[in-house]
């Protein structure tokens, strides 16, 4: 595996990994793959262009012609797939896209792969295919629960990536990943619009009770995890990928204002949203038995993502200013509120 293309890999955890990749291995090619999306922002990409070892293809996976032409003419032997429709949000909205996305475009590059002969296809998934966690942890045997059109996009592309595996051969990985955090997040996402609307003052909408837990990673774990089972795991095998410890969300907003020196008066508690899964919690000893360990803790990763998003206006006031982002925060929490925090 020397030439990688990495399909979304202008939104936010693609980006990272292909500026992971060039920096970790110098003999690596990358070429991004992004259909440009309202998540796909060529501004995380804006330091890689200069390099000599990566290029950027602007380009729908659904679109079979253009991603076996971007396969040959870079001559690619791997392809990691990030490009997907991620948000459970919008999934309620219009969950069409997800399957388009997710479902029909992983079909799309896992028939290139197989026509192509490809080295290796690594899907990137998530922990929210199992469903809500109430007890315990979930590994990657247990059957897959989705209770959003979200999760089960990603998990109709999970089986496909194994059908293939199973009647084809074609060596696949899997790597179902916790919540991540950190640089070039959108911020829709509830860690980057909650630090930007602190720096503003703007009320922090919490979801409920605000006492649902999830396992907050750094995007750069991620990152090395994904590396990891690239070049040790087994194919077709699925590994999951996170810290093994949840926070409440409350307990994130908390200190994500803490660290902000903000009132705790900005949390604004709002109607849940439909489905809102309690607790999600994976067992990660299959991926610690490869090497790999989480680096950093949750308050690191926390204080990590706030700095960035401090120092880094130019990146998110603009996305956060216009009228794409304005619309869709109207008609996701305007009108919810239920009762302020008591702190």
């Amino acid at each position: 595996m020397r030439n990688l293309m990495i399909t979304g890999g202008a939104g936010f955890i693609g980006s990272n990994f292909a500026r992971y990749i060039l920096e970790r291995y110098n003999d690596y090619r990358v070429l991004v793959y992004d259909k440009l999306t309202y998540a796909g922002n060529l501004d995380n990409l804006k330091d890689l262009m200069p390099n000599p070892r990566f290029a950027f293809v602007q380009g729908d996976i659904c679109d079979a012609a253009k991603v076996r032409e971007a396969l040959e003419t870079h001559e690619i032997d791997t392809i990691v797939n990030f490009a997907a429709e991620t948000h459970v949000d919008r999934s309620l909205t219009d969950p069409g896209s997800f399957i388009m996305t997710d479902v029909y475009g992983t079909y799309v590059l896992l028939e290139a792969a197989r026509t192509l002969g490809l080295e290796r296809y690594h899907q990137v998934s998530t922990d929210e295919v199992y469903g809500q966690v109430l007890e315990g942890a979930a590994v990657e045997t247990d059957p897959i629960h989705t209770r959003s059109p979200y999760s089960a996009s990603k998990a109709g592309g999970d089986l496909m990536v194994l059908a293939y595996y199973a009647s084809f051969g074609l060596p696949v990985t899997i790597t179902r990943g916790s919540n991540s955090i950190g640089p070039y997040q959108y911020p829709e996402k509830v860690v980057p619009l909650f630090i930007t609307n602190a720096l503003d003052d703007l009320p922090l909408p919490i979801y409920g009770d605000g006492l649902q837990m999830r396992d907050y990673q750094y995007v750069l774990d991620h990152c090395e995890g994904i590396d990891i089972v690239l070049h040790r795991g087994v194919p077709g095998e699925v590994y999951n990928l996170g810290t093994g410890t949840e926070t409440q969300n409350i307990v994130m907003a908390r200190k994500l204002l803490a660290l902000l020196g903000k009132p705790e008066s900005l949390l604004q508690f709002v109607r849940d949203r439909p489905g809102h899964d309690r607790r999600y919690a994976l067992n990660i000893e299959k991926i610690k038995a490869l090497g790999w360990r989480p680096r950093h803790s949750f308050d690191e990763a926390l204080e990590k993502t706030v700095r960035w998003y401090v120092e880094n206006e130019w990146w998110w006031r603009p996305i956060k200013s216009g009228a794409r982002f304005q619309e869709y925060y109207r008609a996701h929490y305007h009108g919810r509120e239920v009762r302020p925090s008591s702190g």
